[in-house]
């Protein structure tokens, strides 16, 4: 594949509702002429409409899919909808300010919101006969649905900048009212067809309806999947993201914004140390994608465009050091079985009931008669998963635990005694460790704490690992 040497570039939902600030800056900046084109936008939604559209992300608070799934609340699904329109109206009237773009807009979104109303009713009617069951259809309504969000941001960002000047092109991949029936890929290369990097901007719909179905492996990671591709399958330069903060040692909130540093450049395994940490850089399946490509990937802070940012690529270390300390609550479901020692099989049955329940696991220990796994899951999940177990093993004592795993990376951290020098920073601060663990990788060690600590353990490991350790000579690799 011959590399190119134009970008394709992400926004991220909350920078996407402050697109309009970026319209004299990332777009644009000291840019003249030609040095405008050469790059691809790919976009989320704007923030909080996909919440609305599918659900919270966080809380869990139902949006349209949600209620269309449940058969009980017929209209509960409709008003969802309403609230829909209303909020892409609110998140465009930001953004634009002309009155025809605001008219184009508008038109755009009920042209959306009534198509997808009318798709949901059919298929409801069609439903109440006996031999079409709502449940087999679910996954297409929620891949429907989701393409909404970035449809609509991707439109209003095209006309936003063709106002400033820019040749800007609306890209949509999510396949409104299309016919054909396409790959990932084919979907990307019919989009970008006939588009002239050199002279237009395309601005791409984050998500891209296709034959895999997005949502089924990636869910709400589909953008990043979307954007990965189309760099990957484009042969770009670079691949960034742009979003509303640096990638820095620490969430600043924590720490004291004075105290983090920023990364300014890692590799591949700190990205997928930081996602496992569900601190996603980038999506793990898109940073495969670029990995296996070959494309360097950068991560910026949108709102200071002369900043470099964070570049992500293979180079190994050029000095030992904790690059960045981060935090995750926790559920550790530990299963205690006397008859374990020496037996197989335990290991894959429970993975076989964590897997049909959709849990992830964040990190895991065992030793002769007891598998502990640090599981990324609502409560209600951990306890189905203790159901099956109970069921699967009568005689095991299963204990499920609300803890805090706030884990140490860096591209190499031989030789720094981090478990050690973390023990006594945790000590210092009053925290008892529940658990320690250090992988022969050396690229991350994770410290396992009560879940009310987590945040003070943050703070003193990233004093003692990151902030003391700037104030002294690195170890070189």
């Amino acid at each position: 594949m011959t590399k190119q040497k134009h970008t394709v570039e992400k926004i991220g939902g909350t920078s996407m509702s402050r697109v309009h600030e970026l319209a004299d800056t990332l777009f644009i900046g000291s840019r003249t002429g030609d040095e405008l084109y050469n790059r691809i936008f790919v976009v989320s939604a704007f923030g909080g409409i996909t919440n609305l559209l599918l659900e919270h992300k966080k809380s869990g608070e139902p949006g349209v899919y949600a209620l269309f799934s449940n058969a009980d609340n017929d209209q509960g699904w409709s008003d969802a909808l309403n609230t829909v329109a209303e909020a892409m109206r609110r998140a465009h009237d930001t953004v634009l300010d002309h009155p025809a773009d605001l008219a184009a807009a508008d038109d755009f979104v009920r042209e959306r919101i009534e198509g997808a109303r009318s798709c949901l009713i059919d298929l409801q009617r069609l439903c109440s006969y006996g031999h079409f069951r709502l449940a087999s259809h679910m996954a297409v309504i929620r891949e429907l649905l989701s393409g909404l969000g970035e449809a609509h941001s991707a439109f209003a960002t095209a006309l936003m900048l063709r106002r400033h000047g820019l040749d800007a092109r609306f890209v949509d991949l999510s396949g409104w009212r299309d016919e054909g029936h396409y790959t990932l890929d084919e979907r990307i290369a019919q989009g970008l067809s006939d588009v002239d990097l050199a002279r237009e901007m395309p601005i791409v719909t984050g998500y891209a309806q296709c034959a895999e179905g997005l949502m089924a492996e990636f869910d709400r990671g589909y953008s990043e999947v979307t954007f990965s591709r189309i760099a990957a399958r484009t042969g770009a330069a670079e691949a960034i993201i742009h979003k509303e903060f640096h990638l820095s040692s620490a969430d600043p909130k924590l720490v004291g914004p004075e105290n983090v540093v920023k990364l300014g450049h890692t590799n591949y395994d700190v990205a997928d140390q930081l996602s496992n940490m569900g601190m996603e850089a980038v999506h793990p399946k898109a940073a495969k994608m670029l990995r296996q490509a070959g494309i360097p990937l950068r991560v910026t802070n949108a709102f200071e465009p002369e900043d470099p940012g964070t570049l992500i690529d293979e180079a190994e270390a050029g000095s030992r050091r904790v690059e960045m300390v981060t935090g995750l609550g926790v559920y550790a479901l530990e299963l205690f079985e006397q008859d374990m020692v020496g037996v197989k099989g335990y290991d894959s049955a429970i993975l076989d009931v964590l897997t049909r329940h959709n849990v992830r696991i964040v990190a895991k220990t065992s030793n002769a008669n007891t598998i502990t796994h640090y599981l990324d899951a609502p409560l209600k999940s951990v306890r189905r998963v203790e159901h099956d177990l109970e069921t699967l093993y009568p005689g095991a004592t299963l204990k499920a635990r609300n803890l805090g795993v706030v884990s140490a990376i860096g591209r190499d951290l031989s030789g720094l005694r981090v478990l050690s020098r973390g023990l006594d920073a945790l000590e210092g601060a009053g925290i008892q460790a529940v658990a320690v663990q250090q992988t022969t990788r050396d690229v991350d060690a994770q410290f396992v704490v009560p879940r009310d600590r987590m945040d003070e353990a943050i703070r003193a490991l990233h004093a003692m690992l990151v902030e003391r350790d700037c104030k002294r000579p690195q170890l070189a690799a």
